[in-house]
């Protein structure tokens, strides 16, 4: 059993070198920036540059910006999900918290709650889904 711990701290750590981890809690505004890994198009045109580049993976930061509703887990295992409204649609994401593929956790904003699960804000919508 101590063997998995000390593998698992040790993930956390090679983690936690590249990036850091804000303290936060449902309720809170995040914004995740996700690594989304561009594959080149076979149908692509300019082909002269990309050649050179097609053995590489090409990274992009994309940024989701929404609610904290909930973490769970604990350890390497531990993950959060962040709800935001698109395009007037609910969309709700897990992140597992340790990933090689979010580069960086923003707090924008911290919310005051009394529960540590917010599923209750999946029903509500407009200025009844606030959080003060």
């Amino acid at each position: 059993m101590n063997i998995i711990q000390e593998l698992e701290r040790e993930q956390m750590n090679a983690v936690l070198a590249k990036r850091s981890v804000p303290e936060f809690g449902p309720g809170d505004t995040l914004k995740v920036m996700v690594k989304v890994v561009e594959e080149a198009d076979p149908k692509d045109k300019k082909k002269g540059a990309k050649a050179a580049k097609a053995d590489a993976p090409a990274f992009r930061l994309q940024a989701y910006e929404g609610v904290c509703i909930a973490r769970s887990g604990s350890g390497l295992n531990e993950s959060f999900t962040v709800r935001k409204i698109s395009y007037g649609e609910g969309v709700e994401r897990v992140f597992p918290i340790f990933s090689p593929y979010i580069a960086e956790i923003e707090v924008l904003r911290r919310g005051a709650v009394r529960r540590a699960k917010l599923y209750y804000l999946r029903g509500r919508r407009g200025k009844a889904a606030r959080i003060v």
